[in-house]
C-alpha cells in the first residue's frame, strides 16, 4: 500500500510550496505540487498607468525583483511598438546578468547544496586530502590546507556548541548522503566564501541600478541611468570600472569554485544521474539583446519537444508569433473560479479557494501550456535549446563541463544526463559561467558605444487612444518569464504574469498531464519516508520561487490560512 508524504512548506525556497507524494516500494509513484499563496498583483494593476506596472510587478517577490521589472517594461514597449536606445539595452543586459550571477550562487550554496553535503561529516576530513581534491579541480587561491583546517575548526566549534546556525535543520547522517568527508569539507568552505561573492554581485547591481532589491533605474522607453563620464552624479568611468572589477571577481569565483563544485558533486553522486527528468519538453526565450529592434541576442531561445534535439524550433525576436500565439493557462486544478484554458491576454485572476482535493483543485498556481504541452523552463531549457541550435558558446561550455564530469566520475557521460535533477544544477552553473563572460562583454559594448559619443538612454512612450496588446519576456534565473498587457486609452485593462514557477510548479491540466515538478518526482527513490531528502533534492534543483503572490490576510490582518508543517 502506498504511503503518503506531505512536505508543507518546502524549506529553503522563496514562498510557500507544498509537495504531496505517494511512495510504494521505496519509489515515488504519484506526486502533487501545490502553491500555497495567492498572487494578486494582476488585480492591483487594473486601471493603472502602464508606465508604473514595472514598479508594482517587481514587488511580486523579494528575490525575482529585477526580472519582473524587465519583463514588464518590455511588455509595454512591445504593445506600443517602441524601440529603445541601444545603451538602454546594454544597461538592462548588464543588470540582468549580474542579478543572475547573484541568484545562481545563492541557489546552489544557500538553497540546495545542503541536500547533498553533510556538514557534520566534514569534521572527519583530512584538510591535506581536501586541499588535494580541491586543487585537482581548480587553481582557486582559497583551496589551501590552512584554509580548510580553519574552516574545519569553525564547524567543530558550531557542532560543539550544539547550535549549527545556518547549517541547522538538515538531514545530517541521512543514508542518501554519500560524499566523502573531504568533499564535504571542501563544499562547506566554499559555502562560506560564496557569501562574500553574492555580496559583491549585489554591490555591482546596486551601483548600476541604484538599489537592490527592487531596482530603480528602469523606465518604459529605456533606463534612467544618466551617462556622463565627467559627472560625479551620473554613471561615469569610475563607477563603470567599479562594476567591472566586482563582476570580474564574481566571475572568478563562479568559474573556479562554483562550476567545479557542481561538477564534483554531480560526478560523486553519479548514481543519481538517472533521476528527476520529468517533463522533457523545454521552453526558453532569447536574451542579452544586441539591437534596438530586439531581433539579435547573445543567448538563443526556442522549444524542444520530448527531449528530441531535432525538434528544436527557435524563438527569434521580442515579437515572435510562435511564442506569442501558443501559450495558454488552465485552471482546472487551481483555486480560481471556473474551468478554462485561455491565452494570457484573455486570462482572469478570480480566486475561489476550496480545500486540497487530489482529483480536484489543489493549488493557487495556474497550469501554463505551450502548444497544449507542459514545458520545463530554466537554465536547463536554455542550455538544451542553445545546444540543439548549435549556439557556439553553449556547445563549447556544455561539452567542457560534461568532459570534466566524466573525468571525475570515471565514466563517459553525454548530454543525455542533463535530463535529470543533477543536470539542472550543472546547467545552472554552466549558464552562470557564460553569463559572467557576457556581462563583461556587454559592459565593453556599452563603454565602446558611449566612447563614440552616444549617450542616449530613453525614448519617450506615446499611448494612443484605443486598445494595444503586448508581451515582454525575459530568461530569468528560474526560466522563461513573460508579462502580458492589454492597454485601453492609456490605462491597463488586463495584465497577466506567466512566471517560471508556474511553468515548473503548476498542477495537472484538464487532460491530466502533470506539471514538471510532479512528473520529475515519479520514480525517484526515497530511502526514509520520514526524512524525504530525495524529494527536496529534485524540487530544489528547479530553484522553486513561489512568492509571486500575496499573503492571504483579511483587512484586519487576521490569518486565513494555517500552514501545517508535517
Amino acid at each position: 500500500m502506498a504511503q503518503r508524504i506531505t512536505i508543507d512548506p518546502i524549506t529553503r525556497i522563496e514562498g510557500h510550496l507544498r509537495i504531496d507524494a505517494e511512495v510504494e516500494g521505496g519509489r515515488i509513484s504519484k506526486a502533487w505540487s501545490s502553491g500555497q499563496m495567492w498572487r494578486g498583483i494582476e488585480v492591483i494593476l487594473q486601471g493603472r498607468d502602464p508606465r508604473d506596472a514595472w514598479l508594482f510587478t517587481q514587488r511580486i517577490c523579494g528575490v525575482c525583483t529585477t526580472v519582473h521589472a524587465l519583463a514588464s517594461v518590455r511588455a509595454v514597449e512591445n504593445a506600443l511598438g517602441l524601440e529603445i536606445p541601444i545603451n538602454a539595452h546594454y544597461v538592462r543586459n548588464i543588470i540582468m546578468a549580474i542579478h543572475a550571477l547573484h541568484d545562481h550562487i545563492v541557489h546552489f550554496y544557500v538553497l540546495s547544496a545542503l541536500d547533498w553535503v553533510d556538514v557534520v561529516s566534514a569534521l572527519q576530513a583530512d584538510p591535506a586530502k581536501t586541499a588535494a581534491l580541491a586543487q585537482s579541480l581548480s587553481e582557486w587561491p582559497g583551496n589551501s590546507v590552512k584554509r580548510f583546517k580553519a574552516v574545519q575548526e569553525k564547524v567543530k566549534a558550531l557542532v560543539d556548541s550544539g547550535q549549527l546556525g545556518p547549517f541547522a535543520n538538515a538531514y545530517w547522517g541521512h543514508p542518501a548522503m554519500v560524499l566523502p568527508p573531504e568533499a564535504n569539507l571542501m563544499a562547506v568552505s566554499h559555502y562560506l566564501e560564496a557569501l562574500d561573492y553574492q555580496r559583491k554581485a549585489t554591490q555591482a547591481l546596486g551601483i548600476i541600478s541604484g538599489k537592490n532589491p527592487h531596482v530603480q533605474n528602469l523606465s518604459v522607453g529605456g533606463v534612467t541611468t544618466a551617462i556622463n563620464l565627467d559627472n560625479e552624479a551620473a554613471l561615469n568611468m569610475e563607477r563603470l570600472y567599479w562594476v567591472k572589477q566586482l563582476v570580474e571577481e564574481v566571475r572568478g569565483f563562479i568559474q573556479q569554485v562554483y562550476l567545479p563544485d557542481v561538477i564534483a558533486v554531480g560526478a560523486l553522486y553519479k548514481d543519481w544521474l538517472p533521476f528527476g527528468a520529468g517533463v522533457t519538453n523545454y521552453l526558453a526565450v532569447p536574451d542579452m539583446v544586441l539591437d534596438t529592434k530586439g531581433t539579435q541576442f547573445d543567448l538563443p531561445g526556442g522549444t524542444i519537444m520530448n527531449g528530441d534535439p531535432a525538434s528544436v524550433k527557435p524563438i527569434s525576436s521580442f515579437s515572435d508569433p510562435y511564442f506569442r500565439d501558443n501559450i495558454v493557462e488552465g485552471i482546472t486544478h487551481s483555486w480560481y473560479d471556473g474551468d478554462w484554458s485561455r491565452h494570457p491576454y484573455e486570462g482572469e485572476t478570480v480566486p475561489k479557494y476550496t480545500d486540497f482535493q487530489d482529483d480536484g483543485k489543489y493549488t493557487w498556481l495556474k497550469a501554463p501550456r505551450f502548444l497544449d504541452k507542459p514545458m520545463q523552463v530554466g537554465p536547463l531549457a536554455q542550455l538544451l535549446v542553445g545546444y540543439a541550435l548549435g549556439h557556439r558558446q553553449t556547445v563549447t561550455n556544455v561539452n567542457d563541463a560534461l568532459s570534466r564530469v566524466s573525468a571525475v566520475a570515471g565514466v563517459t557521460v553525454g548530454a543525455e544526463v542533463l535530463h535529470s535533477t543533477l543536470g539542472r544544477h550543472l546547467a545552472r552553473a554552466v549558464r552562470a559561467s557564460m553569463l559572467a563572460d557576457l556581462a563583461l562583454k556587454h559592459w565593453q559594448l556599452l563603454v565602446d558605444n558611449v566612447g563614440r559619443g552616444d549617450l542616449a538612454i530613453f525614448n519617450p512612450p506615446v499611448f494612443p487612444k484605443g486598445e494595444q496588446r503586448g508581451f515582454g519576456f525575459h530568461e530569468a534565473p528560474r526560466g522563461c518569464l513573460s508579462h502580458w498587457i492589454v492597454i485601453n486609452d492609456g490605462k491597463i485593462k488586463n495584465y497577466q504574469c506567466v512566471v517560471p514557477s508556474t511553468w515548473n510548479a503548476g498542477p495537472r491540466d484538464k487532460a491530466g498531464q502533470p506539471g514538471p515538478y510532479e512528473a520529475s518526482l515519479v520514480g525517484n527513490p526515497v530511502a526514509d519516508p520520514e526524512k524525504p531528502l530525495e524529494v527536496l533534492r529534485t524540487i530544489h534543483s528547479f530553484d522553486p520561487c513561489i512568492a509571486c503572490a500575496v499573503h492571504m490576510l483579511d483587512p484586519g490582518g487576521r490569518e486565513l490560512v494555517n500552514v501545517k508543517v508535517v
